[in-house]
């Protein structure tokens, strides 16, 4: 098996990745929105604003 980010041979440790490294970039890949599940429904997208918004204002 190889690593999705590098293409480099996979470590137990690790996989489906290589290093710490690849794994990081992989998130890193998740949390910014370079990887997003797409939806066909148009709800889907008022209601996660919604609950965006809705996150946002309430107090930490």
């Amino acid at each position: 098996m190889t690593c999705p980010i590098c293409s480099d041979e996979t470590v137990q440790k690790y996989r489906p990745f290589c290093s710490r490294r690849c794994a990081d970039v992989d998130l890193a890949r998740w949390m910014s929105g370079s990887y997003a599940v797409p939806s066909e429904a148009e709800e889907d997208e008022a209601e996660a604003a919604d609950l965006a918004a809705e996150a946002l204002r309430k107090p930490h």
